[in-house]
């Protein structure tokens, strides 16, 4: 009994700071959105020359993308709601959701037209994690960035965060399908696309983006690899109030 309480109230530690996180990023950028503070995190390496189509709704908070080309976005650009992550390579939990709930998000929201998912990246955990992100990005330059994910994040271990050296970033491009290996290796050492994942990850800081996987739907967040249960209701309750 006593362990099954000691259980509990950690639980419920864990599920205030996450409450206390979520409070504090929408205080963070609700007030910036109000004051005119905008702060749009910056937009993947990819060719632009279709990149003007979509934009960010009136009301949607500033780093919505809604962007036509964007490599790092899957789902309709105007689908009626936008479903924003932030993710790290090497994090455990965000392993877990690329897992287990984002391929029943795709097929149930995504692929239906109602749901749009735009990543951005963040290096948390070391040199390996920037390492990762500019991985990512160079095969997105390849339109492979959500296999790139998938890749690793299909390898992770269940705990801890994973090695990832540039040898390993180079075998997942090649499990990815990414078609110029040459060109990913080489856009490895891509000055543009290393301070585009340093601009992402700066921007998740200033936004109060503390742990990840971390989520944003209409003016709701949510925190952490929830079961796809909670997802659906609230992804749910973001397309009712988008109406």
């Amino acid at each position: 009994m006593k362990s099954q309480q000691q259980a509990k109230r950690r639980r419920n530690r864990r599920i205030a700071v996450a409450a206390g996180a979520i409070v504090a990023f929408l205080g963070v950028v609700l007030t910036a959105q109000l004051t005119g503070g905008r702060s749009p995190v910056a937009a993947p390496a990819a060719p632009t020359a279709s990149a003007s189509a979509g934009g960010a709704r009136t009301g949607e908070l500033a780093f919505v993308r809604r962007q036509q080309s964007d490599p790092m976005a899957v789902g309709d650009v105007d689908a009626p709601v936008v479903l924003v992550q932030w993710t790290d390579m090497r994090c455990p939990y965000c392993a877990v959701f690329n897992r287990e709930t984002l391929p029943v998000l795709r097929r149930e929201y995504v692929d239906t037209g109602k749901v749009r998912i735009e990543v951005h990246d963040v290096a948390y955990f070391g040199e390996q994690s920037e390492n990762a992100a500019i991985a990512a990005r160079a095969a997105a330059e390849q339109g492979r960035f959500f296999e790139y994910l998938s890749a690793v994040y299909k390898e992770a271990p269940e705990h801890g965060h994973p090695e990832l050296p540039r040898e390993r970033l180079i075998a997942f491009a090649e499990k990815a399908g990414v078609p110029d290996i040459a060109r990913f290796t080489a856009d490895l050492d891509d000055s543009g696309l290393r301070a585009a994942a340093a601009a992402s990850n700066g921007e998740a800081e200033r936004l109060g983006v503390t742990s990840v996987p971390f989520f944003v739907a209409g003016n709701s967040a949510l925190s952490g690899a929830q079961p796809t249960s909670v997802f659906r209701e609230y992804l749910d309750a973001a397309i009712a109030k988008a109406g």
